[in-house]
């Protein structure tokens, strides 16, 4: 299976697009990654895949940098599930529970646990290979947005943020948004 908007396919391991080649040339292009650069990445193979590209360094693999568990509406056509379910969830994407998945709440309580804990490492550079919904929940984190606010963030596919972090006062870092959708 490929990559298609039209189906939902959060955790589900797919497989690349044919355009993956040339999508890890255009990363590589956006940015140099420094040699001392830890690489942190989500288990499914379209981030795995990308981190081994840019780097030749062990890549850190973390579940919580997983995607939206959408349990029963995995690789299915949007429009195949049932309309009252769905508006279910766009009415509370916070709070609500996809059948035998996650809610948005316990994705973004795991991403923040993962920046927490990676802002203790002490890195000097990182680098997290993730998904939308990671990326879109640690922002929202880090600038305070709500969660129900949180989609006015658009992650664009392929593209890169960066966040800096002075974590000189471990009990509040501070941090700067160099940019989004790179």
């Amino acid at each position: 299976m490929k990559i298609d908007n039209n189906i939902c396919y959060g955790q589900s391991d797919i497989e690349l697009t044919d355009n993956f080649k040339n999508e890890i040339n255009i990363i590589k292009n956006k940015i140099n990654f420094p040699l001392n650069m830890v690489f942190y990445s989500s288990p499914l193979i379209r981030c795995r895949l990308l981190a081994k590209e840019l780097t030749k360094k062990k890549i850190i693999i973390d579940k919580r940098l997983l995607e939206l568990n959408f349990g029963d509406w995995e690789l299915n056509d949007w429009k195949s599930i049932r309309k009252s379910e769905l508006n279910k969830w766009l009415n509370n994407i916070k709070k609500y529970t996809c059948p035998n998945g996650e809610s948005y709440l316990d994705l973004y309580k795991r991403s923040k646990d993962f920046f927490n804990d990676l802002i203790k490492e002490n890195h000097k550079e990182v680098s997290i290979i993730t998904h939308a919904g990671v990326i879109r929940s640690i922002l929202s984190y880090v600038l305070k947005i709500t969660l129900d606010n949180s989609f006015i963030i658009n992650i664009d596919y392929g593209n890169i943020s960066k966040i800096i972090v002075n974590s000189k006062k471990k009990s509040h870092p501070i941090y700067n948004i160099e940019y989004i959708n790179k």
